[in-house]
């Protein structure tokens, strides 16, 4: 059954091109503001925005759940979840963790912002444009998770890693056990957030490989 176009003014196509504009200016950031100021500069200037912008992302959950569109809940909850302990529990909570003050940091911003960016205009274009989305785009889409993906995880986990003393430190046991408990939920979950990119990837190359054939 053919798809149907909604309105790029409509309430899903109006949220993915606002989520891309957002992570574009993040990646703006990095490509122009950080070579200018650099860090520990770059991180503060930057921390809030990047922060606000992720928390958005929950709606997407709701979005999953509702069944607005054909979106894993578990993914999308893991997904989501894991950026919100990065952001919040340790950008906002333990703003002095060493390891943002780093080119971590920066290569954390770079992953995000690029992988998010070309997701967010892949979704409004598959949504509101009777085309769909150019073929860079979709090339992009399911080909730079390969390397943006797990270089993402690796900085996550570096940095929730970097924080654990001062989360003792700050807040008590508990909140040290929060993050270990957080980082100890990659092992289930990246395998199958990998994999279902993966499987994303199969079918979205095939899909094109099938408009292409019948073009030519």
């Amino acid at each position: 059954m053919r798809k149907q176009i909604q309105s790029p003014l409509a309430p899903l196509p109006l949220y993915n091109i606002f989520s891309a504009v957002g992570w574009g200016y993040v990646l703006y950031n990095v490509i122009s503001v950080f070579p200018k100021i650099q860090q520990p500069k770059f991180y503060y200037q930057t921390k809030n925005i990047v922060t606000m912008i992720q928390c958005c992302a929950v709606v997407e959950i709701f979005i999953s759940l509702f069944e607005v569109v054909r979106s894993p809940l578990i993914t999308t909850v893991s997904q989501v979840f894991s950026r919100l302990l990065v952001v919040i529990g340790v950008f906002q909570l333990l703003p002095e963790t060493p390891l943002l003050k780093t080119y971590t940091y920066v290569v954390l911003l770079s992953a995000w912002s690029v992988a998010e960016f070309v997701r967010y205009l892949y979704y409004f274009y598959s949504l509101a444009d009777k085309k769909g989305p150019s073929e860079v785009l979709v090339l992009l889409r399911y080909n730079l998770f390969w390397v943006l993906y797990p270089t993402g995880v690796a900085c996550e986990l570096l940095i929730i890693y970097s924080a654990l003393p001062l989360a003792e430190a700050k807040y008590g046991v508990f909140s040290k056990w929060v993050l270990l408990g957080g980082m100890l939920a990659y092992i289930p979950g990246f395998p199958v957030l990998f994999s279902h990119m993966v499987a994303q990837r199969r079918r979205g190359m095939k899909k094109m490989y099938q408009v292409f054939c019948k073009q030519n």
